[in-house]
């Protein structure tokens, strides 16, 4: 065995990146063998079916397939593609936006369709667009060679000729919020909420996301948006069965309570079995798919720490979320597959949720809130005339924020959020009688994500892409303390997201390969 080439590894957690990165080191040849303490693989991409309710099907988690070529790359690594695992179509309207006080917005896809709705919109933004998709572009493009795609192990990808050139522009888009960035290119405040939306995918809120990440803009806006039918339970099946076709073993119902080291090696760890009973699976590496935060200070002692309790104290974790899912009798043609309700003035909203109560904002008052209908598009989530609903409410990170009623006894707190959005949605959506259509509901707080998931301080996403919890400043996917111990996932490099995490999961193989370079890894067995 060399530490580029483990025999055996096991693998905490089968979410995304769990899976991910097991699949590509069984592909190396090691023996893998990933432990969920759920019942099912997933991770935060679960998916609820109630059985007094057949025909109903949610996405619990992620629900917008964005990054197109990060999925395809990954597939692409076995042989395979995205189109090939997936049926993807395509959204078109890409979204639906209802900003308070004025109709609806259908954004298109494609650069040209929606330069022609800024101009629409506001007479000389459609020429301002067009430059800043150019920029958003650009920034992509070096984000996914030089940036995304590394371990930061080596000072290569920061000195290359690509970045040397952009030198001041980089710094200039690092040094300045997106919001800043937008609202000096446009005025109209619809156009400069479409621009500026993509932050709450970054667990964060425009004033404090550098804008380099206007590079999310060429993401929903050029590339498109896509739907895998089936939703993101159809994509975590997809990562599991290419896992177990490369050998992985993946075990159900077990839970981790340590990782177990000798001197400062990690050998494995130490599980508890759905019976109670508890053994070690011994490895010569570990890779934790988990919260970094639990990894960190549950599942090792004090002294093999790299980001022992006080790293955390002064981090930003993003944001906690309440989640509603409805099954709702009869057709909702107010609404698309994906919609966006913004209020006028969005900054309460966010001060709300990463300040804390705003006397702005009485409690139960309209608020900027995502509502997915996957029925518009997937009949297979929602029995004939009827429709699927799935509302997030962005809530300060915090277990006190309550538990829904999904997993057991749900909070009047929780409750009361989903009841408001509910009404909000009615409201300005113009369906006034969406209440007594409604024939399930479910919730999920933010408690359910620290209890379900290990989720520090609750947060729904992972830590938020502020500037210092961007790139490098994020940390490192190696322990400092424990040899062969690897990160993966949202809660470390390169950040939150479906695609980060498949990202994040070849950056352990580039790590363990010794691999500094940036950019993907080659498709040498497509």
């Amino acid at each position: 065995m060399t530490p580029s080439h483990p025999h055996t590894a096991v693998i905490i957690g089968a979410g995304v990146a769990g899976l991910a990165t097991a699949a590509l080191l069984a592909r190396e040849g090691t023996s893998v063998t990933v432990v969920e303490r759920l019942d099912t693989v997933g991770g935060r991409a679960g998916d609820l079916t109630l059985d007094d309710h057949p025909g109903f099907r949610w996405d619990t988690g992620p629900s917008w397939y964005l990054m197109p070529e990060a999925f395809d790359h990954f597939f692409r690594l076995f042989g395979t593609t995205a189109e090939e695992q997936l049926d993807l179509v395509d959204l078109a309207p890409a979204y639906r936006v209802f900003p308070e006080a004025h109709e609806p917005v259908d954004v298109p896809q494609g650069r040209e369709e929606v330069i022609s709705l800024f101009d629409s919109i506001e007479p000389g933004a459609g020429a301002a667009l067009d430059s800043y998709l150019a920029s958003a572009a650009d920034a992509y493009d070096i984000a996914l060679d030089r940036f995304l795609y590394t371990t930061f192990s080596s000072v290569s990808p920061l000195v290359h000729r690509d970045v040397r050139v952009r030198m001041a522009q980089l710094a200039k888009l690092l040094s300045t919020s997106l919001q800043s960035f937008v609202n000096k290119r446009f005025r109209d405040v619809r156009l400069r909420q479409i621009l500026t939306y993509p932050a709450v995918f970054l667990s964060s809120r425009p004033e404090s996301t550098p804008a380099l990440y206007h590079l999310m803009s060429h993401t929903d806006l050029v590339q498109g948006v896509k739907y895998p039918i089936g939703g993101f339970t159809a994509v975590v099946e997809a990562l599991h069965r290419v896992a177990v076709e490369q050998g992985v073993d993946v075990v159900l119902g077990t839970d981790v309570t340590a990782i177990t080291t000798e001197g400062k090696r990690a050998t494995g760890v130490r599980v508890r079995d759905a019976d109670g009973g508890i053994r070690q699976i011994v490895a010569d590496v570990v890779v934790s798919g988990a919260d970094l935060h639990h990894t960190e200070t549950e599942l090792l002692p004090a002294q093999l720490r790299t980001y022992p309790e006080k790293y955390f104290a002064g981090r930003d974790p993003g944001i906690g979320t309440v989640l509603v899912m409805l099954g709702v009798e009869g057709k909702l043609p107010q609404l698309l597959h994906h919609n966006l309700l913004f209020s006028d003035d969005w900054s309460i909203d966010f001060a709300a949720v990463f300040d804390g109560p705003q006397p702005q904002r009485p409690e139960g008052a309209s608020q900027s809130i995502y509502v997915s209908m996957p029925s518009a598009t997937d009949p297979g989530v929602a029995p004939p005339e009827h429709e699927n609903l799935f509302i997030l409410v962005p809530v300060p990170a915090a277990e006190s924020g309550g538990h829904g009623d999904l997993y057991g006894p749900g909070s009047v707190a929780v409750d009361a959020i989903a009841d408001a959005a509910i009404a909000q949605l009615a409201e300005w959506a113009n369906i006034p009688d969406l209440q007594e259509r409604i024939v399930v509901r479910r919730t999920v707080g933010p408690a359910d994500f620290a209890e379900r998931y290990h989720a520090w301080r609750a947060g729904s996403i992972g830590p938020a892409h502020t500037l210092k919890q961007s790139a490098f400043f994020r940390g490192s996917n190696v322990s400092g303390k424990v040899a062969g111990l690897y990160y993966a996932g949202a809660t470390t490099v390169p950040g939150v997201g479906v695609p980060m995490c498949l990202i994040s999961a070849e950056n352990v193989l580039k790590r363990l390969r010794g691999d500094s370079s940036p950019g993907a890894l080659a498709e040498e067995r497509a």
